[in-house]
């Protein structure tokens, strides 16, 4: 027999349902165990799941590369009033592409997570340098989440502008952009609302 393990749900990503469908037709047997994911962890915060719209992924800028494409899905989602998970890039066993150019060896950068402080100078960036529609602001309600389902997660809500100073520790971490709240997910957020200098409250 022959186990593949995964971080979160494994139908959470296209990749394991295309694997899925590749081994049922070649008659392989597959039993699938279901986990734990941030798409249904991230309800902890008190927003409610079914008030969620499209979920977006956010990659590291890199040098003049500075994708943008997840903007739509937000744009989309606000119009809507839903909330707009973002879950934050991962760069792990990313090879040098410096070193494999000059020298010909394959040698890998050191792990990379994304901060919510960066995502958040992502999302001005492209809100305010790039697309320019006043569909976000820097006051737009978000809440940043981190280490969901561990004993020290961490849940912080505030604007946008506050996820550039909150400083949310270890990864993983991923952020909610807010929709239209119901008052019960209003007084969940006062609970984990951003306190200047103050980051403790998990």
């Amino acid at each position: 027999d022959t186990a593949l393990l995964v971080v979160g749900d494994p139908f959470c990503a296209t990749t394991h349902t295309d694997m899925f469908l590749r081994a049922v037709q070649l008659g392989i047997e597959v039993k699938v165990i279901h986990n734990a994911s941030i798409m249904n962890a991230i309800g902890s915060c008190g927003l409610q799941l079914y008030n969620f719209g499209q979920t977006v992924s956010i990659c590291l800028f890199q040098g003049n590369w500075k994708p943008d494409s997840f903007y739509d899905k937000i744009a989309s989602n606000v119009k809507d009033g839903l909330h707009t998970l973002c879950l934050l890039d991962i760069k792990v066993k990313e090879p040098n592409i410096e070193i494999l150019e000059t020298r010909g060896k394959i040698v890998y950068d050191p792990p990379r997570y994304m901060t919510v402080k960066e995502a958040a100078e992502q999302i001005i960036y492209v809100e305010e340098e790039v697309r320019k529609s006043g569909i976000l602001s820097r006051t737009t309600p978000c809440v940043a989440v981190a280490r969901i389902g561990q004993d020290d997660q961490k849940i912080v809500s505030g604007t946008l502008e506050d996820m550039l100073e909150v400083d949310m520790g270890a990864p993983l971490h991923s952020m909610v952009i807010c929709g239209k709240m119901h008052e019960l997910e209003e007084e969940m957020l006062k609970y984990y609302a951003h306190k200047k200098n103050d980051d403790e409250k998990k």
